[in-house]
Order: structure tokens, then sequence, then C-alpha cells
């Protein structure tokens, strides 16, 4: 507890008497996002950041808990894709005038829905494409345009972004994918912030082990 107040993840604006930073999940509305608790994003608004998500839409924008967004990041959703397997890709349909109707669904490319992790950090201006799914812990880097998956605890760069490294070996990773830290309580979590925090990630390895009988 901080200046006696209890983490709220139903808190809008987390920080006292600054409105450009906000807890994405109860400002929601759109039954096709769901986003978990903690996961904050650099604005005043979320739903503006999605775009192309229409009330015919098939996709759902699934996010984790605890993720970061920066100011400017995108998700497009898959109604942004024009039909790729006719002579023209302009949607005629969609504009007053022209005779055409909607092509079927099977001639639209849809890859699915976007799926972000839990502790994802995803930086300024960044654009997240239609079905990415995005691991927990990765890190995509500013202007980066993400097209393809990405694998957990994974930095992305780029446009089209692709794998700087991974940030921790393999041994870490498979540890704190079944930590799963983003799952337990308000109070353990507290009590876990000196080790989440640390540098020192060999004691970290050592007390994540131990302290849940891991076998490595």
């Amino acid at each position: 507890m901080k200046n006696g107040k209890t983490p709220d993840p139903n808190t809008i604006h987390p920080i006292a008497g600054y409105d450009k930073e906000i807890y994405v999940k109860p400002t929601i509305e759109n039954p096709n996002i769901i986003v978990g608790d903690f996961t904050y994003i650099a604005d005043s608004d979320f739903e503006s950041h999605v775009t192309h998500f229409y009330p015919w839409s098939r996709d759902k924008l699934i996010i984790g808990k605890f993720c970061q967004i920066a100011a400017g990041v995108e998700f497009v959703m898959n109604d942004a894709n024009h039909q790729m397997n006719a002579v023209s890709t302009f949607p005629f349909y969609t504009l007053e005038g022209w005779e055409m109707e909607p092509p079927a669904a099977s001639d639209m490319p849809f890859k699915g829905d976007t799926v972000i992790g839990n502790d994802v950090w995803i930086g300024q201006n960044a654009v997240i494409l239609p079905g990415v799914q995005i691991g927990d812990g990765a890190i995509i880097g500013a202007n980066s345009v993400v097209g393809s998956d990405v694998a957990p605890y994974t930095i992305m760069v780029g446009n089209p972004a692709r794998m700087l490294r991974k940030r921790f070996d393999d041994e870490l990773i498979d540890i704190l994918l079944r930590f799963k830290w983003w799952d337990k309580s308000i109070e353990e979590i507290n009590s876990l912030i000196p080790i989440l925090t640390s540098s020192d990630l060999k004691t970290v390895r050592i007390k994540l082990i131990q302290n849940n009988n891991f076998d490595v």
C-alpha cells in the first residue's frame, strides 16, 4: 500500500492529477475488446487506437494484464483489409452509388483475433497488424510494424518488425512463463516487486526456483 492506497484495476486515472495515462479496462465499451487488469495506455482514450473495428467485425482484440502501451500505438483490425483475390482491390460496396454487394466472407482476408499477452511493453507509434499474437513479456520497439507473431520475452523492432534478441535465456523465460506473476493477488505482487524489478537476474532465478519448487 502506497500513500494509504491499494492498487485498483477499476480506477481510470491511476496517477492523481494526470489524465494522459489511464487503466484501459474500466474504459472499454466495445464487447469485442477484452483487456486485463492494470494494463495502461499513455493517453486519455484507448478505443480510438483500435482502427477498422466495426459492429459487424468478426475479430476480437484481447490484451492481457499489466501491459504498457505508449502514445500513438495503433491496433489495426481485420476489416482494414480489402479483397485481394479479384482484379481490383477497390471497395465499391462501401461507397455510395456503386452497384456492388459486399463480398462473401470467404473472399476477404481474415487473420483471426489479435492477442497480446501479459506484461507486454508496446513502444510509441508502433502498429500491430490484424491477427498478430504477441507473447508474455515481449517488448515492441517504437515505430515498429508488427505483422507476424512474437514469441514471449522477445524484443522486436523495425518495419517490418524483426527479432532483435530474446530478453533472457530459455531457462529463465520458462520459469517466468510458469510463474505467471501477473495472475497473483495484489498483496503477492507487492511482495514480489523487489524480485520483479531486480537487474540481478542470477539472484532472481534462484529465488523463483526456491520459492516455487520449479524443476529446471
